[in-house]
Formats: C-alpha cells, structure tokens, sequence
C-alpha cells in the first residue's frame, strides 16, 4: 500500500473535545487548557457548524473584560469548517489543508457523523510514522531501540 493512501482516520484524534456555540471565550479557554486541544469544534444537534482555535481565541483577549464576557463561541468560530471524510486519504487531506491555509478539518465517518479532528500535529505525526516506515523498508537495521543503548 502506498503510505500516502493511508485513510486519515488513521492519524484522526477521534472525539475530542467539543463545545456549544453559546459558550463563554473563558469556558472554551479552559476546555483547551483542561484537555491540551488547539482546535474545539462547535457542535449543534449533533452536527459540526464551526471551529474555534487558539488563535481564534487570542485574536478577542485584547478586547476590554466586559467585551469578552459578552462574546461567545459563535461570535468567533470559523462557521461551516471544512469536511473530510474518514476514507479520504492523508495526501489528499493535507493538499487541501495547505492550499487552505487551514490548521484542522473536521473528519466525519461513512454516516456524515462527526468522528474527529485531523490537525497539523496529527499531519506531522504521520509524516514521522511514513518516514519511520519507509527508512524500515530502505534500511531494516537502521533503529536504535531504547533496549539497545
């Protein structure tokens, strides 16, 4: 199997955190602190409608205290994100990712349902496991296990 075919379920952080829309910025600040997320999606009768970042987040902190007790999820989510599905292969994904400037898609299974969250991290992750894979193809002797140090 060409590595790059690999569906991105495979590197996809299944259902992680989410939120509602009509959280608070210090609500969707502790969730991400709290579970070491970047990405919250923003969930409404089971389906995804949006996405906050940490950068989203930090965007609206330079905002007087009272602005941002006011402002909610919604206010500042990313509305409709970006959808894959978890069949979609890794190379095609992270085209899509790169073109779009984007730093997660949402990843839905073969029912349209919200599954996970595919980020830049989880596209790192599997460029390190193909590259591992394939020095193990080209050099087999090549690893260094901790056993062996």
């Amino acid at each position: 199997m060409n590595l790059l075919n690999y569906p991105v379920e495979e590197f996809t952080t299944p259902i992680s955190v989410t939120a509602t829309e009509d959280e608070s910025l210090a609500q969707l600040s502790e969730l991400m602190q709290q579970y070491g997320v970047r990405h919250i999606p923003i969930i409404q009768n089971k389906s995804v409608i949006g996405i906050v970042s940490q950068r989203d987040l930090n965007l609206v902190l330079g905002l007087s205290y009272h602005d941002q007790t006011v402002v909610r999820a919604y206010d500042i989510m990313v509305k409709n994100p970006i959808c894959v599905s978890a069949g979609a292969t890794l190379d095609d994904v992270a085209l899509e990712m790169t073109q779009r400037k984007i730093g997660s898609v949402i990843v839905n299974d073969e029912n349209d349902q919200y599954y996970g969250i595919f980020t830049v991290t989880d596209a790192l992750n599997a460029l390190v496991e193909i590259l591992r894979v394939a020095q193990d193809e080209v050099n087999p002797q090549s690893h260094v296990h901790q056993t062996d140090w």
